[in-house]
């Protein structure tokens, strides 16, 4: 029994110091102890509306169906970043987002032979000012790759908005509120190089806000609600202090 421990002591000791070797950091070995990490955060969106076509039997006689489909967009945002613990990391990143969203319409035949200049796409623009924060959780650091998920809330502002313009019959725009709060999940891979640390980010969007203005038209009236929802792909980079 004696002989037996001291063979589970050796292995475990054994173990201990392969992991250790494993693990052992070739860049930027202390970068997650600073306090405070500043950077910047480029990306490639998807965006689309997540709407509700409308219960309006008089107007689905005239239109069969309306649809949001993802339009790329860029988004570019400065990061500052706050140790929390070794693990947790409270997240701010101020920035602006451009992004289209396309709308299909399907009108019925009869509707369109004397109605002929309805389209069947409207693209809506946004660029958008944004407050996101976010906790970032960062698993243990392999080497110089450590993996995180990423879980917040972000306030936007729509400086194209055209809430208040007024629509011109087959002029017509699909207006927005100017306003959008949306919550965010994302997964992300940090890498650790010789001088900054680089990361690749994949992160979700869902508005919880209605950013559809009521109007009389039926690009509009064809839905009952529009809420944002896009995908983003993102690259950082970070220093510190």
């Amino acid at each position: 029994m004696k002989t037996f421990r001291h063979i589970l002591f050796a292995l475990l000791l054994l173990s201990a110091q392969t992991l250790s070797a494993q693990t052992r950091a070739s860049h930027l070995g202390n970068f997650d102890n600073r306090l405070l990490h500043w950077g910047i955060q480029v990306g490639y969106t998807q965006s689309k509306f997540d709407l509700h076509f409308s219960e309006s039997d008089t107007l689905r006689q005239n239109i069969l169906g309306t649809t949001s489909y993802y339009s790329p967009g860029f988004h570019i945002n400065v990061i500052g970043d706050l140790r929390l613990s070794d693990y947790f990391n409270l997240r701010m990143l101020p920035g602006i987002t451009l992004i289209s969203r396309d709308m299909h319409y399907d009108w019925s035949k009869q509707y369109t032979s004397t109605h002929w200049k309805y389209d069947t796409r409207r693209t809506v623009e946004s660029v958008y000012g944004e407050l996101p924060i976010e906790v970032k959780f960062r698993a243990a650091r392999y080497t110089d790759f450590r993996p995180y998920l990423t879980a917040g809330t972000c306030i936007g502002f729509d400086f194209a908005s055209l809430f208040k313009n007024k629509n011109n019959n087959d002029e017509s725009i699909i207006r927005l509120n100017p306003v959008d709060l949306r919550y965010t999940v994302g997964v992300g891979f940090d890498f650790f190089l010789p001088y900054v640390k680089f990361a690749i980010e994949f992160k979700m969007a869902f508005g919880l806000l209605d950013l559809k203005v009521a109007d009389d038209d039926y690009y509009t009236l064809s839905t009952d609600n529009l809420k944002s929802r896009t995908f983003m792909l993102s690259f950082t980079f970070e220093g510190g202090l």
